[in-house]
């Protein structure tokens, strides 16, 4: 599941791959942008702002392009050595860019649109501070969060326009290594700057390579990559006994008062209580 430490590792590699090439042929597999032709322009960089990946060229006379990218729940991008054979079915490609020394693809890509670089504020400038970017702001994030006081926890922490780099897997973690419940409203979250700082330092604890893990030593590393290990503290381990204390770990449904938007979280009814 895309979160934001996936989307920080696939454009470290696609920024390696492509930062600095030219473009031999570009191919967007979208009815909007079918006819687009960037064969000729460099790729200037390729940026994560949350869950979306912001990747830069130039063109004739430094026209500036940005392709804008969301993986929503089955993205993903893979780079290959030229003419590579791909590791996922064709059909399901939305983007390919070829260099002399690469292919990129993107497969299942939930937005894929190019804009302005110059606008890239119409996409992203909604988002509030980046966990993993050299924006991030502890108290404004607060702030924004606490603007909503009866607003769950569970769901603020997914609202990108609070803090951006979130999803599922590090709201129920990070729910639990506080200690709150993810349908806490808000105003009774106590110590908000610790969980937003525990869910920070679990991204970037996993930016590196290797399954996904939430549990750390004392050290801030990841000791769940161990053989016979559980990688998640309370993540989709219903039934199964909590790490700190045995109750069962249980499943619940959490989302917007109009029943939008509906996720599963998960939490332990011991070290978590419900807070109204």
């Amino acid at each position: 599941m895309p979160e934001g430490d996936s989307v920080w590792r696939a454009a470290a590699e696609l920024h390696q791959a492509l930062a600095g090439q030219t473009l031999t042929a570009s191919d967007f597999r979208v009815p909007r942008f079918a006819t687009l032709n960037l064969a000729g322009w460099t790729v200037e960089e390729v940026v994560p702002r949350g869950k979306h990946l912001l990747m830069r060229v130039v063109g004739p006379e430094e026209r500036k392009l940005t392709i804008h990218s969301h993986l929503k729940m089955e993205g993903t991008w893979q780079v290959y050595l030229p003419g590579g054979r791909w590791r996922k079915p064709g059909f399901t490609a939305r983007c390919v860019l070829r260099t002399a020394a690469a292919d990129a693809v993107g497969f299942s890509l939930g937005i894929l649109e190019v804009v302005r670089t110059a606008d890239e504020d119409t996409i992203v400038g909604h988002l509030g501070p980046d966990l993993l970017g050299p924006d991030w702001d502890l108290a404004e994030a607060e702030q924004r969060i606490r603007a909503a006081p009866d607003v769950p926890i569970g769901v603020a922490l997914l609202d990108q326009r609070n803090l951006a780099g979130i999803g599922n897997i590090y709201r129920c973690e990070a729910c639990f290594l506080s200690g709150v419940h993810p349908a806490t409203p808000v105003s009774a979250v106590h110590d908000l700057r610790t969980l937003m700082t525990d869910a920070k330092q679990l991204l970037e604890a996993n930016l590196g390579p290797g399954r996904r893990v939430t549990i750390l030593n004392p050290r801030g590393m990841p000791v769940g990559r161990m053989a016979g290990r559980p990688g998640y503290w309370v993540y989709r381990r219903e039934h199964q006994p909590c790490l700190k204390c045995r109750t069962p770990i249980r499943r619940g449904v959490l989302g917007k008062p109009n029943g939008e938007e509906e996720r599963d979280i998960y939490f332990c009814p011991q070290c978590q209580p419900v807070v109204s």
